[in-house]
């Protein structure tokens, strides 16, 4: 973490209850191969920054896949994916919300279906069937959040969000993974690094 300010908005309200106070955290672009290959890029990346790290997983089932999604996953728009959609949190203030996105014709009917959080790791588990990493790309946008992140980030009404699509291919070219993270723009700032070493899905 790089301040903890309080929010414009902290006064104090009837009943004596404050709101969340505004967290600044960093997300690394691209992504530190070491911080990848960890149990939880958020979790190491946030307690690295003195921050308490927290994580919430909203959803895991199919859904049809987003116009980019698709793109990054080679099928048509519309299409059954999976989507594993987890709430991450800084100091108890959400900061983020990450989707993992899967084709069903390559990861249907396998562990990664299961609910909850993967363990050991997603990257194992990804593994584990045989995967290995070919290359990554990484895509980032800054837009106005829609109306679902507004309110699962706890946003103020016209705030933005920047959101970064990584679509992750094994080592044959087969779309493996692709993680969509919704920043709230005011909570992040995104150093610029050049990053050597191995990377993960």
């Amino acid at each position: 973490m790089d301040d903890t300010t309080p929010d414009d908005r902290t006064a104090d309200v009837p009943g004596g209850h404050r709101p969340a106070p505004r967290v600044l955290v960093r997300r690394t672009l691209p992504t530190e191969p070491a911080v990848r290959g960890s149990a939880s890029l958020f979790m190491t990346e946030a307690g690295a920054q003195g921050v308490r790290p927290g994580r919430q997983m909203l959803h895991v089932g199919p859904e049809p896949a987003a116009g980019h999604i698709a793109e990054a996953l080679r099928v048509e728009p519309g299409t059954e994916v999976l989507a594993r959609r987890k709430l991450l949190l800084a100091d108890d203030v959400p900061v983020r919300i990450a989707t993992s996105f899967f084709r069903l014709d390559v990861f249907g009917g396998t562990p990664i279906c299961a609910p909850g959080f993967v363990t050991p790791t997603l990257q194992a588990g990804i593994e584990a069937l045989g995967h290995r990493f070919g290359h990554a790309e990484e895509y980032l946008v800054v837009r106005p959040a829609t109306a679902s992140e507004t309110g699962t980030l706890r946003l103020d009404p016209g705030e933005w969000v920047v959101r970064i699509v990584r679509a992750a291919y094994g080592d044959d070219g087969t779309p493996v993974h692709v993680l969509e993270t919704i920043c709230a723009a005011s909570r992040h700032i995104f150093p610029i690094a050049q990053v050597t070493g191995a990377d993960e899905f």
